[in-house]
């Protein structure tokens, strides 16, 4: 892990797009599933997945589901209970309520907010599971008032059942019902427009790997997505006084999801940058990932040093990261100047993990730079707002000239004469009554 002076730093981010091998793959098992259904669907879980299942099969039963709990060590499911109680509650508070203006010439303005009827929730199995990412996605879908949550996840070579236990018990305590044993694109292009097993669903999210993400996009339109989502990266800001054993922690926790992950610590004590980078080289020798996280570090990691906390405040807002913490004598002084972040986290005891599994906020957070724009994942993501008007006959006599201007301006005529009609028959019933 390299420590460089901010004047040599470049910002680069790779944004994967797959391969043309890729994208071309993709768009033909999408293109298969959506004619064929679920004869597309089984033939590429059989080439894919290497299990050969029966449209019956495809979805998993509460009695399998039910049976993990059997699977799993009891301290699990006390930690996913916990975790999924303060990811309710955190989603809780951002519900919305529809609101209606009712102003004094009888004109009635507002908005009407309801949940997405069906939503899809991808979650990744096979060789690595993330139950976490089952609880991070229903969860806010559920606070929404989503009434049908479909859940799919690949089969895991071997079995019929094929579905990790600790997804299945994530699932259950989510409150999932309806879970199919599918992954893929072929899994993505079943949500998007529906099989005979699976219903086509208003929303897909949840992440996947290159195949899947190439999926999302190429059905996005037909339904919504949740994101493009790039991989993990985490920025810590820190002074002098941090712990370098915490901050290397911390970056190799970001280091081994993958080889494209980034960890950058940014920092005005260069005695530190030296402590951490020490730091990162010991702690890496015993991780089981050992290969990933060296990868990640060597080429996406970087220790930067600048003159001052100011100046790293300039390049954690450029740099806009997924995670960023904040390790320094007093952190909240340094909160109101933060612009571009997706989750910030707050002093020596607040580690990336604790709000990747446990906090309550989402662990769903935009990549690559897009927190310039972009939000977590939360309750808003599951909901659609229709705008309510009600003219009253009196603000359309008193507005319609106004109306009709800006449509004659724009060389709509008929829009001029949609009020203009309505305008004359009220003028002349007035006149006629009068």
């Amino acid at each position: 892990m390299q420590i460089v002076k901010a004047s040599e730093f470049r910002l680069e981010r790779e944004v994967d797009y797959g391969t043309a091998e890729q994208v071309a793959v993709v768009k033909r098992v999408v293109q298969d599933v959506r004619q064929n259904g679920d004869a597309g669907l089984l033939r590429y879980t059989e080439q894919f997945d290497k299990m050969v299942l029966t449209a019956e099969q495809l979805r998993v039963s509460e009695a399998e589901i039910q049976a993990a709990y059997q699977e799993v060590e009891p301290a699990f499911v006390t930690a996913i209970q916990e975790a999924s109680a303060n990811i309710r509650a955190f989603h809780e508070k951002q519900k919305r309520t529809s609101w209606m203006d009712v102003q004094s010439d009888g004109t009635l303005l507002g908005q009407i907010i309801k949940p997405l009827k069906r939503v899809g929730v991808y979650v990744p199995g096979g060789k690595a599971a993330y139950p976490s990412s089952v609880l991070m996605n229903v969860i806010p879908a559920q606070v929404a008032g989503v009434k049908e949550i479909v859940m799919v996840t690949p089969p895991a070579t071997g079995g019929v059942a094929g579905i990790d236990p600790y997804i299945r018990v994530a699932a259950a305590e989510a409150g999932v019902k309806e879970m199919y044993r599918v992954g893929g694109a072929q899994a993505i292009a079943a949500l998007a427009y529906g099989t005979d097993s699976i219903a086509r669903v208003d929303k897909i999210c949840g992440p996947g790997n290159i195949y899947v993400a190439l999926a999302k996009r190429e059905v996005y339109g037909t339904v919504d997505i949740d994101s493009m989502a790039g991989p993990s990266e985490i920025v810590v800001l820190a002074d002098g006084s941090a712990n370098a054993a915490y901050i290397a922690a911390d970056l190799l926790s970001q280091a081994e999801h993958d080889e494209m992950a980034s960890a950058v610590l940014v920092t005005s004590c260069p005695e530190l940058a030296k402590r951490v980078q020490a730091e990162v080289i010991s702690q890496l020798a015993s991780l089981p990932r050992q290969a990933i996280a060296a990868q990640s570090i060597e080429q996406h990691g970087a220790i930067i040093v600048v003159e001052d906390l100011e100046q790293g405040v300039d390049f954690v807002n450029e740099m806009a990261p997924e995670h960023l913490e904040i390790m320094t004598e007093d952190p909240m002084e340094w909160l109101g100047r933060i612009e571009n972040a997706g989750a910030i986290f707050i002093g020596p005891y607040s580690s990336e993990p604790v709000g990747d599994y446990f906090a309550g906020p989402n662990h769903i957070i935009p990549t690559n730079g897009t927190a310039r724009f972009s939000s977590p994942v939360d309750v808003d993501m599951f909901l659609k707002k229709s705008s309510l008007i009600r003219y009253s006959k009196e603000a359309l006599l008193q507005h319609g000239e106004k109306i009709m201007t800006i449509a004659r301006h724009e060389g709509l005529e008929a829009h001029a004469r949609a009020i203009e009609i309505r305008m004359k028959q009220e003028q002349f019933e007035n006149k006629s009554q009068g």
